[in-house]
């Protein structure tokens, strides 16, 4: 892999140039300061590599690994947001606990001797639900987010100092002894700031004083913001290399180094599960090779490189084309362990249709805001309408239309199913259903569910988006639609298995689960099975294939939601995997609950484990040695993951070998020799190193032809 293109993996970065938070603590190790070069830690300039990693999309019992797996890769510093919604679901009364213990994190982080960027925001987006506000925050009156709006200023700067002096309290900056070193104030506010006009430009200016008053004597930062006020700095959002050789750069970041999982219902509008899975570090907290290898090469070139980026004077020349950097190759793959084919061994429960007016938790002779009514506590919201009807003559055809700024609407008429419709990420706000429908004589009963996706995460005045049904009308045949939008409307939050918690233990002994055999898979269904755990250590998924859209738990924790129906452009689905974290099974038997939109046949999941099976490594004899190479010649060096070890030399050659680490063969120069060196330097253990030279050999089998060694292994 070229260094260019090593480089072309990293994302923008956040870097302050010239400036120092003014205030701070007398602590043991004094402030932390900012010069024209770099961040000054300890009176020292550093050049720093970040990576970013959320403690609320992984598990504690993962954060150790995670964390140290990243310190071998070279990072410096780990970067997390601060979630307010997970902190302060309900006003005043904060959240600490579990996925979301951050000082547990941030403890963590420091007892493996790194440093943290607290991005405090506290707006983040992340393809996080409602970008990180609680929904609470809405309905406060008379106020505009993100803006110089007091109702707003003063829950942001209530907030924001509680996390500062909690971080205090537990003497997590820098200048206390701890790892912080930086902290962010607001997130990429130029994107929105045109749509707030002077407004923004105030409360930019506002932010940044906030802030620095805090006095925790490390520096502050505004990502993405020009116009950032002295001392809180803009951030540089460039290509690494540029970055690194054209811009003195010595603060970078990827984003994410890993992404983790968006458990129940975290993620924000149409955003799956798995979350930058293919950072250095996957979903499950595998390495993922060569992209970690790389990485781990580049930052220690760059740190052995230290003193004259920091101090030099700058120049720059080519190379050449031919520079490489060398790093093993993984291959992921799942193994099913868990199939759920018997139908006997499911039991399922019909969600109800509300079709009563009169019973609904509300009811109004308007269409109700969908996130307003439902506090974005649910995904659903039911709206139910009565409908007198005479039929014509000529026994005309009767159209419903709805029009809907939600993301899936399903429709029943009496009960019966008469058709849904849903929208895309990149499609249009509004969604459309038109359905025939057959109605009787009398009064009828119109129930529309109207379901959401995900919350948005962006966007100026999120607090004045509008979501769900906005127009409602009957047509028979040629005659004027009958408008439905000012007649009395009932309204049900939630699902009844939702509101009585049917996924969790205690709650599914209230309902009455009946067995599936014969039945038609419809709709709005509930599904309970159980499954033993895997034995082992490798990460657990849930496999969906075959089902449509809904929801799942495992022992009462959402793994999220998921809509395998949804297909990609690829034809394939969107996503099928969900993961597991071994922290959410049992010893034994584990409960599996899933609700289901649009139908599925539940016969078809399996639980599967998933690991780095197979590792490669491609060198030629003229590369440079590695890095953390003891050795001074080139070397193939493979390792198996998560204690496994070599069990198998899949392929070696040594010579000039055709192919790569995906597909390989033997050239027209081979070592007779290279499968028997390699299984005796290799099998048996979690990791080996092979010299690239002819000694290693029994001599040169091919004199005058450049060589190179290709060695795939199997990992058990």
């Amino acid at each position: 892999m070229a260094v260019a293109a090593v480089l072309a993996v990293l994302a923008a970065v956040c870097v302050p140039p010239a400036a120092v938070a003014e205030g701070g603590d007398d602590g043991a190790r004094g402030e932390v300061s900012l010069d024209a070069r770099a961040l000054v830690v300890g009176a020292t300039r550093r050049v720093l590599f970040a990576g970013e990693m959320h403690y609320t999309r992984s598990t504690p019992e993962m954060w150790p690994k995670l964390i140290a797996k990243a310190k071998e890769g070279g990072l410096d510093v780990i970067q997390t947001y601060v979630f307010w919604n997970v902190h302060e679901p309900v006003q005043g009364q904060y959240n600490f606990e579990g996925r979301y213990d951050l000082v547990r994190f941030i403890k963590e982080i420091q007892a493996q001797g790194l440093y943290v960027n607290l991005r405090i925001g506290p707006f983040i987006e992340a393809e996080w639900r409602y970008g990180g506000f609680p929904f609470w925050l809405h309905d406060v009156p008379d106020i505009t987010f993100r803006s110089d709006n007091e109702p707003f200023k003063q829950h942001m700067q209530r907030f924001v100092t509680d996390i500062v002096n909690m971080m205090k309290h537990e003497q997590l900056y820098y200048p206390q002894g701890g790892p912080i070193i930086i902290s962010q104030i607001e997130n990429e506010y130029q994107m929105v700031e045109p749509a707030f006009g002077s407004s923004g430009q105030r409360y930019v200016s506002w932010a940044a004083a906030m802030a620095v008053n805090l006095q925790t004597g490390v520096p502050w930062t505004m990502c993405k913001q020009n116009d950032a006020p002295d001392p809180v700095v803009e951030d540089i959002a460039f290509a690494v290399a540029y970055f690194l050789a054209r811009k003195n750069g010595s603060y970078v970041s990827y984003y994410m180094y890993h992404g983790g999982t968006n458990f129940g219902r975290s993620a924000s509008s149409y955003v799956t599960t798995n979350y930058y899975d293919g950072a250095p570090l996957d979903e499950y907290g595998l390495i993922w090779q060569p992209t970690w290898g790389h990485l781990r090469e580049l930052h220690t070139a760059v740190k052995q490189s230290s003193e004259p980026l920091l101090f030099g004077t700058y120049s720059n020349f080519s190379l050449g084309q031919e520079q490489e950097v060398n790093a093993q190759h993984g291959t992921r793959t799942t193994e099913e362990v868990q199939s759920f084919n018997d139908i006997n061994t499911w039991k399922a429960f019909k969600e109800s249709i509300p079709q009563d007016v009169t019973k609904a938790m509300y009811t109004g002779n308007q269409l109700f805001e969908h996130l307003t009514t439902t506090k974005d506590e649910t995904d659903y919201l039911w709206y139910i309408v009565g409908y007198e009807y005479t039929p014509s003559e000529d026994n005309q055809l009767v159209l419903l239309n709805v029009e809907s700024r939600a993301h899936i609407l399903h429709a029943f008429v009496n009960n019966e199913y008469v058709g849904r419709v849903h929208g895309s990420h990149d499609g249009p706000a509004n969604i459309i259903l038109s359905a025939n429908i057959s109605l009787k004589e009398g009064p009828n009963t119109i129930s529309l569910l109207s379901a959401m996706v995900g919350s948005p995460d962006s966007g100026a005045h999120m607090e004045k988006r509008v979501f769900g049904i906005r127009k409602v009308s009957i047509q028979q045949g040629w005659e004027p639609e009958h408008l439905l939008n000012d007649e009395l409307w009932g309204y049900q939050v939630g699902l009844f298995g939702e509101r009585n918690r049917i996924y969790a233990q205690e709650g599914s002994k209230n309902v009455e689960w009946t067995a599936i055999n014969n039945l038609t898979y419809s709709s709005l269904t509930w599904y309970k099975t159980t499954f033993p755990t895997p034995a082992g250590n490798d990460a657990v998924i849930l496999n969906l294939t075959g089902m449509g859209k809904g929801e799942v738990w495992i022992n009462g924790e959402g793994i999220g939601r998921y809509w395998v129906s949804f297909k990609a452009p690829s034809g394939n689905p969107s996503q099928s995997l969900y993961h597991i974290p071994r922290q959410f099974l049992n010893p034994q038997d584990n409960v599996l609950v899933l609700f289901e939109e649009m139908g599925g046949d539940p016969q078809q999941i399996t639980v599967s484990t998933v690991s780095i099976t197979r590792v490669c490594g491609h060198v030629n004899e003229l590369s440079a040695s590695s890095l953390h190479s003891q050795d001074n010649e080139p070397v193939v060096d493979i390792s198996c993951q998560e204690g496994k070890q070599i069990s198998a030399i899949e392929f070696a050659s040594y010579g000039n070998p055709v192919g790569d680490c995906t597909s390989y063969g033997i050239g027209s120069c081979h070592a007779g020799s290279s499968e028997w060196t390699a299984k005796q330097a290799c099998v048996g253990k979690t990791g080996c190193s092979i010299p690239v030279t002819p000694a290693k050999f029994g001599g040169d089998p091919c004199p005058g032809i450049q060589k190179s060694l290709l060695v795939v292994a199997s990992c058990r």
